[in-house]
């Protein structure tokens, strides 16, 4: 799928949700990125937000095929997303 900006953003925001109902996945989220639980709602509609919840996502493999099955999309969309925020080559590959 070819994301904009915007959908993107929509998509991690689902993602956010999909992480928040997970407490094995939400702990480390609010961890690395210095969040407070009742933060969460405020960030969602926070476009930067996006992008460190896509890579949080993307730093593990098991995260992404979980996260891509549960959510019913493919695990290359998560990339295709962050790419579509941060510009080609912003993860340290060519696309």
């Amino acid at each position: 799928m070819t994301y904009t900006r915007e959908s993107a953003q929509d998509l991690a925001v689902t993602i956010l949700l999909y992480i928040a109902e997970r407490p094995d996945l939400i702990g480390r989220f609010l961890e690395s990125s210095g969040l407070q639980p009742q933060d969460l709602r405020q960030a969602a509609g926070n476009p930067d937000i996006a992008l460190h919840v896509l890579d949080y996502l993307l730093e593990d493999d098991a995260r992404v095929l979980d996260a891509a099955a549960d959510l019913n999309i493919k695990p290359g969309d998560l990339m295709a997303a962050r790419t579509a925020l941060a510009g080609p080559g912003s993860y340290g590959w060519e696309v």
